[in-house]
C-alpha cells in the first residue's frame, strides 16, 4: 500500500470506495466551505499527491497550491470542474470513469427518447387520472426507428447509444470534433446534423468549445417536428432558447437527465408535457456507481504502483 503518499479526497464516494482509500493512502478530506478548504491547502498542499474527485472544482489556482501533485482521478465522465489543460500542462495525470458508466447511460438515452417520442409519461398519467377509462383516445406517438438520430459526440457514450438505436433499426449519424473511423454519415456541425436528424441526442463532453452548442440555430434545425435528448451536460444546451423554442412549438419535445444550474430547473420544463425529466441519474445503478469508485481507486493506485 501507499500510506506515505496524501491523497486529497474532494468527493462523496461509496462506502466501500472511501475504506479502499483510506486502507491504500493517507487521506485528507477537503471541507465544502471555502475558507477551511483554502487554509487545508496553505497547510497540507506541499504534500498531496494525488486527489479524488467528484464535482469539486479543480482551477489554477488550487493546482498551484499543490506543487507535488501528480495524479487526478475522477469519479465522473465528465472533467469540466478541473482545469484539465492547466493541470496536464503541469505534467499532471487526469482519469475519469467515461467508458464504465456508458452502458447505463446509453440505456437512459434511449430510455427518455422512447418516453419523450412515444409519450410513456403521458400515457401513464393518462391511465391513472381515468381518461382512458373515460374513453378517451391517446394520441399516436413517433416509432424511434423510423427516426432519423444525430448523436452529437461520438465517445464512449455516444457509441454505446449508436449501438443500441442501430439494433433498433435506426438510422444514425454523428458529429463531433473529427471524423471516426466507423461506418456511420458525418457532420462536421451541430447545425447540420441537426438540420438532417429527426431526434438529436447530445452526448458530448462540456468543454469550452461545447458550452452552448446547442444553441437557437440548432434548435431551429431541428425543426417543429424534431426531439431532443440531452444526457451529457446541461450547459452545452442553452436552455432559454430550449424554452423559448417549445414555447412557440419549435420542436416536438425534449427528454433531459441533466440542466444549467442543477437541481433547479426552469418550470417552464417542469410544467411542460412534451418534456420528460430526470435527476441527473444516468450512471445511477448500484452497480455502475460502485464500479466508477472502483476504477477511480484503481487509478490511483496504479498511477503510483507504476512511479
Amino acid at each position: 500500500m501507499h500510506k506515505d503518499i496524501t491523497i486529497l479526497q474532494a468527493a462523496h464516494l461509496p462506502e466501500k470506495t472511501e475504506r479502499e482509500l483510506n486502507d491504500a493512502f493517507t487521506i485528507l478530506h477537503f471541507p465544502k466551505d471555502h475558507a477551511e478548504g483554502t487554509r487545508l491547502l496553505a497547510e497540507h498542499g506541499a504534500k498531496i499527491r494525488g486527489i479524488a474527485v467528484r464535482h469539486a472544482h479543480i482551477d489554477r489556482a488550487m493546482l498551484d497550491a499543490m506543487p507535488a501533485l501528480e495524479v487526478i482521478s475522477s469519479y465522473s465522465a465528465g472533467l469540466d470542474g478541473i482545469d484539465v489543460d492547466a493541470a496536464q500542462a503541469r505534467g499532471i495525470a487526469v482519469h475519469n470513469t467515461s467508458k464504465i458508466l456508458a452502458e447505463d447511460v446509453a440505456d437512459l438515452a434511449i430510455s427518455l427518447a422512447i418516453s419523450v417520442t412515444r409519450g410513456t409519461i403521458r400515457g401513464h398519467d393518462f391511465v391513472r387520472d381515468g381518461a382512458w377509462e373515460r374513453g378517451g383516445a391517446f394520441p399516436l406517438g413517433r416509432s424511434l426507428r423510423s427516426l432519423k438520430t444525430g448523436i452529437v459526440g461520438l465517445g464512449h457514450i455516444g457509441s454505446a447509444i449508436a449501438k443500441r438505436l442501430q439494433v433498433m433499426g435506426a438510422t444514425v449519424a454523428y458529429q463531433g470534433p473529427r471524423r471516426k473511423q466507423v461506418d456511420l454519415a458525418y457532420f462536421s456541425t451541430a447545425v447540420e446534423l441537426a438540420d438532417w436528424a429527426d431526434l438529436l441526442i447530445v452526448a458530448c463532453p462540456a468543454m469550452p468549445e461545447t458550452i452552448g452548442l446547442i444553441d437557437q440555430k440548432v434548435l431551429d434545425a431541428l425543426g417543429p417536428d424534431g426531439f431532443l435528448v440531452n444526457i451529457s451536460r446541461g450547459t452545452i444546451v442553452d436552455e432559454s432558447a430550449l424554452i423559448e423554442t417549445l414555447a412557440r412549438d419549435g420542436i416536438a419535445g425534449a427528454g433531459l437527465d441533466v440542466f444549467d444550474r442543477e437541481p433547479h430547473v426552469p418550470l417552464e420544463l417542469r410544467k411542460d408535457p412534451r418534456v420528460v425529466l430526470s435527476p441527473h441519474m444516468g450512471s445511477g445503478t448500484l452497480e455502475t456507481r460502485q464500479q466508477m469508485g472502483d476504477r477511480l481507486v484503481e487509478a490511483l493506485l496504479e498511477h503510483f504502483a507504476n512511479r
